[in-house]
This record gives structure tokens, C-alpha cells and sequence, in this order.
């Protein structure tokens, strides 16, 4: 079998393998893992275009989970070791330690973004890019999150989110934010939608 072939075999499988945790994951916590399947290709993508790979200081991901997002990122050019990696399950701590040597994993709750961070952040963030299960949550845990985010990153700076609901996950009125929305990401399972939150 020639190389390409064994190395696209390879890549089904370990996507498979994501898929197995992702789903074992969400069977045993709905709630936080917030998701039945890793985000798929076309989301990630989606996603990682709103990060500027060129820009100064670290992008914080919020729930990589087996990592797709975390994969577009470096893929357009984000370089692993700028990446802060929040991340609440174990197991998928040890999978992303393991893939992104370079990336800082931090074993946490994103909703303590704060305080959790506060010893890994010395420089303004060029993004925080997100797959928390927002929507779960109270409004008040949802924008207590944003207003964390909104101290960490540099001025203008995105906070990239996605949803799988027709509404925005943090109200678009929220005082002293901006926000814009992608098309329907009609590739993904279910069809999701990014949301782009900036600071006035």
C-alpha cells in the first residue's frame, strides 16, 4: 500500500479513536462534555480563520476536547507553543499533551477562566477560541465568561465561539462587546453556526 494510503488510513482511524472518547465522554457527563462528536473539519476551520496567525501573545482554547480545533489553528499557522489549552477531562488532557507537546495544557474549569489563568497569561491573548457547551449554561455564567475573556485578550481581539442554536449564545446587546456570525456550517453534525465577540 503505498505511504499517502497507509497515512490516510491512519488519520480515519484516529479519528475514529476521537470520535469512541468523544461519545464515551458525552454518555458519561452530557453536560460538559456538551457535545456527541468532535467538532468536525469544516467548523474547525471556520473557527481558526478568525485567529490571526501573525499576531503577538498566547490563543487560549476553551474545551479542545481530542483536539480538531486545536489542529486548525496550527494548520493556518498558529504556532503550537503561543497555545493555552483549558481543558476539564483528564483523559482528554493526557491525548492533548500528548499530540501538542509544545501547547501549555491546563487542567481546569474555563468558567474560572480568572483566576485559573492567572499564573499562564503574562501578555495580552490574541484570541480565545471556544467549544464549551455555552448554551448549557445561566446567562450570568455566560457572560461572566466573555467579560474573563474580555480582560485577558488585546484590544480587538476575538472571542471566537460556536453554537449548534439559532440564537447567539451571548446576547449580541452585551454592553461594550461587538458581534458578528459566520453562514450556517451546513458540513458539521449538527449544522453549527461561529460567533465572533470583540471588545468596543
Amino acid at each position: 500500500m503505498p505511504l499517502h494510503s497507509v497515512a490516510r488510513v491512519e488519520k480515519k482511524s484516529l479519528r475514529l479513536d476521537d470520535e469512541m472518547q468523544f461519545i464515551r465522554s458525552w454518555i458519561e457527563k452530557p453536560l460538559s462534555t456538551g457535545a456527541v462528536m468532535p467538532s468536525s473539519r469544516a467548523l474547525a476551520r471556520a473557527m481558526a480563520r478568525y485567529v490571526d496567525p501573525r499576531s503577538q501573545g498566547p490563543v487560549i482554547e476553551l474545551g479542545p476536547g481530542t483536539g480538531p480545533v486545536t489542529e486548525a489553528l496550527v494548520r493556518h499557522g498558529v504556532n503550537p507553543g503561543r497555545l493555552i489549552l483549558v481543558e476539564f477531562n483528564p483523559d482528554f488532557c493526557r491525548l492533548l499533551r500528548t499530540r501538542y507537546p509544545a501547547a501549555t495544557v491546563v487542567q481546569g474549569d474555563a468558567y474560572r477562566l480568572r483566576r485559573l489563568l492567572e499564573s499562564y497569561v503574562d501578555e495580552p491573548a490574541a484570541a480565545v477560541v471556544s467549544g464549551l457547551p455555552l448554551v448549557t449554561k445561566p446567562l450570568r455564567t455566560r457572560v461572566r465568561l466573555i467579560s474573563d475573556a474580555m480582560t485577558l485578550l488585546a484590544t480587538g481581539a476575538p472571542f471566537v465561539q460556536f453554537t449548534y442554536a439559532m440564537l447567539p449564545p451571548i446576547p449580541k446587546e452585551l454592553s461594550g462587546v461587538r458581534a458578528e456570525s459566520s453562514e450556517l456550517i451546513w458540513m458539521n453534525l449538527p449544522p453549527a453556526r461561529v460567533w465572533v465577540y470583540r471588545g468596543r
